[in-house]
C-alpha cells in the first residue's frame, strides 16, 4: 500500500521534501498558503518562487487547505519555526491521533523558549511526535544528490519507522531517540552561521571561522547538557554535520546574511530584499532567553543577539569576543 504524506509548508525546503517523496513512489498532498504557488505546481510542476528551475514529480497534490491532510500516514511540517504552534492548532484534529507528525522546521519559539517538538507535544498531545533535521541545503536534495538527515522521536521503534517512511536512496536517515538534542543543533547552527557569515564578510580569515565553529559547538553542547539532552547527538547530521553545511556556505541564508551584514550592509536592507525567512535571526532572540533561563554561557549566540537586535557594531563584537579571559578557555 503506497504511504500517504502530507507536506505543510510551501517553501524551498517544503517543496523539495515534497519532491523527493513524490519521487520515492509515495503519495504526497502538499499544503501552500500562496494560491499563486498551488497552482503553479499543479499547472506547470514548478515553484517558481521558491524553488526555480526545479522540475517537480508531476504526482505532488497541491492544496490550500489544512484539513485536506487530516487522514494522511504522516505530515512533515516545514513552515518557519514562528508559525509552527498556529499551524500546529490550526490542523488540530481527532484523526491524527497516533499519526507521526515530523517538525522539519528548524528554531525555537520566541515567546516561550520552547522547542518545536515540544509545542506539538503541548497541541496534538495524541500525535506521535518526530524531529527531522541535519545538513540539507533544499535545492540540492531536490536535485536528488546524497544527504543525509537525522530522524528523532522519543520511542526508538518508531523513529524506525518513521525513517524508513521517509528515507529513499539520496535521503538517508539515521535515528535518535534524543528528540531535545537534535533540535538544539538545528536551532543554534543558523545563528553561528550569521557569525561565520559576518567573519567572512569582515575578511578575518578562516582560522577564525574554524575557531568560531569549534567554540560554537562546545555552546551547543552546554545548551543540551543543560535542557537534559545528550551533547553526543551533536556530533551527528543534526549537529556537527549541520554546522559544517550551513558555517561555510553562501547557499545558506544564515551565512549569507552575516557575510552582508560584514560587508557594511544593515539588516533591515538585506531582509527587505528577502522573500525566505532567515531563521536566525529569529532564533537568536529566542536563544538568548533560552540561555538566559538555563544559566547556560553561549558568548557567540549572544553576541550575534546584540548585533542584530541592539544594534552593536561587528567590529565592537568581535573585539568583545576576543577580549574574553584566557582562564576560560578550554580547547
Amino acid at each position: 500500500m503506497t504511504q500517504t504524506i502530507g507536506v505543510i509548508g510551501g517553501g524551498a525546503w517544503g517543496t523539495a521534501l515534497a519532491h523527493a517523496q513524490a519521487e520515492a513512489g509515495r503519495d504526497v498532498t502538499m499544503w501552500v498558503r500562496e494560491t499563486d504557488v498551488k497552482d503553479a505546481i499543479e499547472t506547470s510542476s514548478e515553484n517558481a518562487t521558491y524553488l526555480p528551475g526545479v522540475q517537480l514529480n508531476s504526482g505532488i497534490k497541491a492544496t490550500n487547505s489544512l484539513s485536506d491532510l487530516h487522514h494522511m500516514d504522516m505530515i512533515l511540517v516545514v513552515t518557519p519555526a514562528q508559525f509552527v504552534r498556529s499551524t500546529l492548532e490550526s490542523i488540530r484534529h481527532e484523526s491524527l491521533d497516533n499519526t507521526p507528525i515530523v517538525i522539519c522546521s528548524k528554531g525555537i519559539e520566541i515567546e516561550t523558549g520552547m522547542m518545536l517538538s515540544q509545542i506539538l507535544e503541548e497541541t496534538i498531545p495524541n500525535a506521535v511526535p518526530a524531529v527531522m533535521t541535519g545538513p540539507c541545503f533544499a535545492r540540492e536534495v531536490a536535485l536528488g544528490l546524497p544527504t543525509g538527515i537525522t530522524v528523532a522521536c522519543a520511542d526508538k521503534d518508531k523513529a524506525k519507522d518513521i525513517a524508513n517512511g521517509l528515507g529513499c536512496r539520496n535521503l538517508r536517515p539515521y535515528i535518535t531517540n534524543d528528540i531535545i538534542g537534535a533540535q538544539i543543533g538545528g536551532a543554534v547552527k543558523n545563528v553561528l552561521a550569521i557569525a561565520c557569515g559576518a567573519i567572512h564578510g569582515m575578511k578575518m580569515g578562516e582560522n577564525a571561522k574554524a575557531a568560531l565553529i569549534t567554540r560554537g559547538i562546545a555552546e551547543m553542547g552546554r545548551l543540551a547538557k543543560a535542557l537534559g539532552a545528550d551533547e553526543k547527538t551533536l556530533m551527528g547530521m543534526c549537529g556537527f554535520g549541520d554546522v559544517m553545511l550551513t558555517c561555510s556556505s553562501m547557499q545558506s541564508r544564515n551565512f549569507s546574511l552575516g557575510s552582508m551584514l560584514g560587508e557594511g550592509r544593515t539588516l533591515d536592507e538585506i531582509m527587505a530584499e528577502r522573500q525566505s525567512v532567515t531563521e536566525g535571526v529569529h532564533t537568536a532572540r529566542a536563544l538568548k532567553k533560552l540561555a538566559y533561563g538555563n544559566a547556560v554561557d553561549m558568548p557567540i549566540a549572544e553576541t550575534v543577539y546584540k548585533c542584530l537586535c541592539e544594534n552593536m557594531p561587528l567590529n565592537e563584537a568581535s573585539e568583545q569576543l576576543l577580549d574574553r579571559p584566557f582562564a576560560k578557555n578550554k580547547g
